[in-house]
């Protein structure tokens, strides 16, 4: 075959895929985000799946976005325990697993430190890895 041949299809057919992985703007993001779970949807971890590669290649590309535009703030312990107990809607009087309202209290001001067995009962309780509250 041909090297223009070659070239020829492949620009035919990249016309109608590169829309599916460019993001320039939140509402470009929005959509990325909702082929991402369609995909899911469709492929879930079937790596033989014929757009398994699509999915890997436009959840890369979501990373990159994201990484450059909603970066997560650097937070320490007690400011990532702030943040989810506000995204859940949660006093310092419903966190059993760290302690008294006072204890909470205390991590929250940084007097104290989360520490292992704290840290391990929030990182099961919100499904997130231990390593973000350090």
């Amino acid at each position: 075959m041909e090297m223009s041949a070659i070239s020829s299809q492949v620009q035919r057919s990249w016309t109608k895929v590169s829309p599916l992985l460019q993001i320039r703007n939140e509402d470009g993001y929005d959509l990325a985000v909702e082929r991402l779970h369609a995909l899911l949807d469709e492929v879930g971890t079937d790596e033989k799946h014929p757009l398994y590669s699509l999915l890997d290649t436009l959840g890369t590309v979501l990373h990159a976005y994201e990484e450059e535009n909603h970066p997560m703030p650097k937070a320490r312990g007690g400011e990532m325990l702030r943040f989810l107990m506000a995204e859940h809607h949660l006093t310092q009087s419903e966190l059993p697993e760290i302690g008294t309202q006072g204890v909470v209290s205390d991590i929250l001001r940084r007097k104290r430190e989360l520490n292992v067995r704290q840290i391990r009962a929030l990182s099961k309780r919100f499904n997130v890895s231990p390593s973000v509250f350090f």
